[in-house]
């Protein structure tokens, strides 16, 4: 088999050449390449391809199409909406996706943005360069508060289980109940986890059903003075509605994580110039040690799906 990897999985060669040596002494080739996103480089890199590997870079039904010999791809991701599934399906491809690698880092983030909003960090931290003190800038604990976590699978359960540990009403929402929900957290609708929480967290995956989620009308609903989290992704929060609230101050402040694409940003971005808001370029997923298994994960897959014992299944 012919091996492929797209882009960086953000590990040291050492540890690249670690997990690729199974494979190579097994008699599969392994090429690694730079990250490109000109579908045009890909087509090149992977026209020999059996297996493609990539992270979050977008792979277009041009691409998949273009691959004769392509049988199975394999993404270092838990979302898999930046690949064209249908075409992969048309043709016979099998699609895994790493599943649970950046649940403790994704969680950690967003407790970080949340702690770093309510306690004013960024503001006070600049203060202090400046020689100046807290005056005006005094915040709020977040033990008491009530924090509602829209998509309550696994990262989402997890972030609600340090937000419990900090002594915070958990609320949830998810599309179906399935009678095994976490004792900590209270299922409830949509509109009474907008209306009810000081802190709303999203993450939910991204479909036609949650794409703008997050928009002038849902804000509508939320607490006044509420602050908002999205570690999700990007374009389920309407990026416009949310800076003007920002900026009208109808919501205190907002951490984002994620948005309609990827990092580098357009400097015009609205929420790099909204009010109060805490943004990071796409960072909660990446740790030292999310990304180790990350890789692990991956060349797991590939050797499962060898065997004919696909994990992490999405096609």
């Amino acid at each position: 088999m012919n091996i492929v990897l797209l882009e960086s999985l953000g590990i040291p060669d050492s540890l690249l050449n670690e997990c690729a040596k199974p494979l190579i002494e097994a008699g599969h080739s392994f090429t690694a390449y730079p990250k490109s996103t000109d579908p045009n480089v890909q087509i090149q890199q992977a026209a020999e391809a059996d297996v493609i590997m990539i992270a979050n870079m977008p792979l277009s039904g041009q691409v998949i199409s273009a691959c004769e010999h392509l049988k199975f791809i394999d993404i270092a991701f838990t979302g898999v909406d930046h690949v064209d599934l249908e075409a992969a399906k048309a043709k016979g491809i099998k699609v895994s996706n790493a599943a649970g690698y950046s649940t403790e880092a994704v969680a950690e983030l967003t407790l970080c943005m949340m702690l770093s909003l309510l306690r004013n960090v960024p503001q006070v931290e600049a203060r202090c360069r400046e020689g100046k003190t807290k005056d005006g800038l005094v915040g709020c604990e977040l033990m008491g508060k009530t924090v509602g976590i829209i998509g309550a699978g696994t990262i989402g359960t997890r972030v609600g289980k340090l937000c419990d540990a900090f002594g915070c009403k958990v609320l949830g929402y998810k599309r179906g109940l399935t009678g095994n929900e976490p004792s900590f957290m209270e299922f409830v609708t949509l509109d009474e986890l907008l209306s009810r929480s000081h802190i709303v967290s999203l993450h939910c995956p991204l479909t036609e059903d949650t794409r703008h989620l997050i928009n002038k009308d849902t804000i509508a609903k939320m607490k006044k003075g509420a602050y908002l989290i999205n570690a999700a992704r990007g374009p389920v929060v309407d990026s416009q509605a949310l800076a003007n609230a920002l900026n009208e101050e109808y919501l205190s402040g907002a951490g984002i994580d994620v948005f309609e694409t990827e990092p580098p940003l357009d400097t015009s971005h609205p929420l790099l110039h909204s009010k109060n808001t805490l943004v990071t370029p796409h960072v909660a997923f990446s740790s030292a040690e999310s990304m180790e298994t990350r890789a692990r994960i991956v060349f797991d897959n590939i050797s499962k799906w060898l065997e004919g014992r696909q994990t992490n299944v999405i096609l």
